[in-house]
């Protein structure tokens, strides 16, 4: 990836991936910070480029009733104590055009989330923020379909975009990732696969959606073989608490014997290439 796009990462001349982590949605200023803290801590070791991640409100939920966010400003707040705290980048994800303004106020990236990332306006109203921008790949979507919602982004005037593959719907209540798509999407954008996203069980009939955490290395080891520019994946330190994705997050416990891992087997496929 073109590392110089975001110019707040520390270590942007390693030969690591970069890595998009931290809770689905903030739950507040504490728990936002502990997360960040461990990360960072992790990441300095490793000698990864870091980015916060956090969604400020939650707004793509399976139930009236379920967690959608603290309060927008009161979060986006979170956010940016988070970035001044710990000197990172971080980002959130937007669903209305109105959004994109508010947000771009705290964040240095803007994500476009996967079932939103056709909204033409959506996407051109992130684009004109000047900030980074974040195209989740649809589920429903090839790869291929891809580098026209770039195109979207560079067409009006914002060059620093990237794309992170976040599996592809495989019946009703499944989702597999095609690593095929990486290296066709690489010649469009910078890319990044989503691992925890990507194991997700959605449409699950209690309305609460399932998942797989037990695969997230398996999948995160093949993106690095594939050789993806950078890692998401979402983390708690109790995912079964977590008011949003807990049932596919990695344990915060768990994240640096697993970034030690693929720093190993990243600096393997530098290496044959």
């Amino acid at each position: 990836m073109q590392l110089d796009l975001i110019p707040q990462l520390k270590y942007t001349t390693s030969d690591n991936f970069f890595l998009l982590s931290g809770p689905c949605a903030i739950e507040g200023e504490d728990m936002a910070l502990r997360i960040a803290e461990k990360i960072v801590s992790i990441t300095d070791k490793l000698e990864i480029p870091y980015i916060f991640k956090g969604s400020f409100k939650k707004a793509n939920r399976s139930r009236v009733d379920s967690f959608t966010g603290i309060g927008d400003e009161k979060a986006l707040k979170i956010l940016r104590k988070v970035s001044e705290t710990f000197k990172v980048p971080t980002v959130t994800d937007i669903h209305e055009v109105s959004d994109a303004a508010k947000a771009a106020e705290y964040v240095d990236v803007l994500q476009i989330p996967a079932f939103l990332v056709r909204q033409t306006d959506l996407v051109v109203a992130a684009a004109k923020t000047g900030k980074v921008i974040n195209l989740k790949k649809g589920q429903f979507m090839s790869p291929e379909s891809m580098q026209h919602a770039v195109k979207k982004v560079t067409d009006s005037d914002n060059s620093q975009v990237m794309v992170t593959d976040r599996g592809t719907m495989f019946g009703y209540q499944d989702m597999v990732v095609d690593f095929r798509g990486i290296p066709t999407m690489k010649a469009y954008a910078p890319v990044v696969l989503d691992v925890t996203h990507s194991l997700q069980q959605p449409n699950q009939s209690s309305g609460v959606t399932g998942g797989r955490p037990d695969m997230i290395e398996t999948i995160a080891r093949a993106g690095i073989a594939t050789g993806v520019d950078g890692l998401f994946m979402e983390t708690h330190f109790d995912p079964s608490i977590a008011k949003s994705d807990g049932a596919n997050m990695l344990h915060l416990n768990h994240l640096e014997k697993l970034l030690t891992n693929l720093v190993v087997l990243g600096k393997t496929v530098n290496n044959l290439q």
